[in-house]
């Protein structure tokens, strides 16, 4: 049977149940008070889907209340489907294929898609820790707002940027969009999300020299230059395979992003990676752990940049 015949996927009883068993583990909680014990469900043949009261606050609530689905008219099985898709497409899908999809407006999925995106946000690290090795490095897409192509610039110069840090031991990877790649910068990346005790592996970029012994208790680099593209176990291939499956999806699948809105396709590359077959974890778990992250992420058309 196709898991899209799942029953949560298309009755909002059932959706809302689905959602409530793993936002609320312990049972229903008031998010306005953090009230458990004296909350009870709402009866009653007007009474909307999935609602609650907490007789502390006297505050009616159901489990959209504080998340991403906040205000939303969105049913909560149509939710469930688009984060499902999100989770189980290995390169992204496009708001026009989840429009097309789900039968909502485009303007309703592309909102849908980057409140979902907020919700694979998570502040993995350090990484590195007990002196474990960290691959870094960075890359360009796109285009820097505001910059113009030049013919004596460096051939990134006008592009985006991002710093990619992955630990070989948890697997993990993390993404951040940087202004530049000067040492301050780059180096105030790797202080945020490596241990100090950690062996720090790049290329031969002049940049990670400089500030190695300030960020790093051992620094092993590859000369990518010379044709050097391993040496042992020192390389960059995790994290060039990481941008390999990041790049064919923001050229192939979403084509364009404006600035303001690349951390959080970043951040749902490095969902997917964090959270991937290789580690075991199927399409379903997969988007079971987003649903854990929608507590707190409400966005609204205006803080989205719309």
């Amino acid at each position: 049977m196709s898991i899209m015949s799942r029953k949560e996927f298309h009755d909002e009883q059932a959706a809302y149940d689905y959602v409530e068993a793993r936002v609320w583990p312990h049972g229903a909680t008031c998010p306005k008070c953090g009230e458990h014990e004296r909350v009870s469900k709402m009866g009653g043949k007007s009474t909307r889907i999935g609602a609650y009261k907490c007789y502390k606050c006297r505050k009616p609530f159901t489990v959209k209340v504080g998340t991403i689905f906040e205000s939303s008219h969105v049913p909560m099985h149509i939710w469930l489907q688009a984060i499902y898709l999100m989770c189980a497409s290995k390169k992204g899908i496009s708001s026009n294929q989840l429009h097309r999809t789900l039968g909502v407006t485009l303007k309703t999925a592309w909102f849908m898609s980057h409140r979902i995106r907020e919700a694979m946000r998570n502040e993995n690290g350090p990484f590195g820790v007990g002196g474990g090795s960290v691959e870094i490095d960075e890359t360009f897409i796109g285009k820097e707002p505001g910059v113009t192509k030049s013919k004596t610039a460096r051939g990134g110069a006008h592009k985006m940027k991002i710093m990619t840090l992955v630990d070989r031991d948890t697997k993990n990877a993390k993404s951040v969009v940087v202004d530049d790649l000067t040492v301050s910068t780059m180096s105030k990346v790797i202080t945020d999300n490596m241990a100090r005790e950690a062996r720090m592996i790049t290329d031969e970029y002049r940049q990670y020299k400089l500030m190695a012994k300030d960020v790093s208790a051992e620094h092993d680099f590859v000369r990518h230059g010379a044709g050097e593209y391993g040496r042992g176990d020192i390389h960059t291939n995790t994290v060039e395979g990481f941008y390999s499956i990041f790049k064919r999806g923001m050229r192939g699948i979403y084509q364009h992003c404006g600035k303001q809105h690349l951390h959080r396709y970043a951040a749902e590359f490095d969902f997917r990676y964090n959270n991937r077959s290789a580690k075991e974890i199927s399409d379903t778990v997969r988007a079971d752990i987003a649903l854990t992250g929608i507590i707190g992420k409400r966005l609204t058309y205006e803080t989205i940049g719309a």
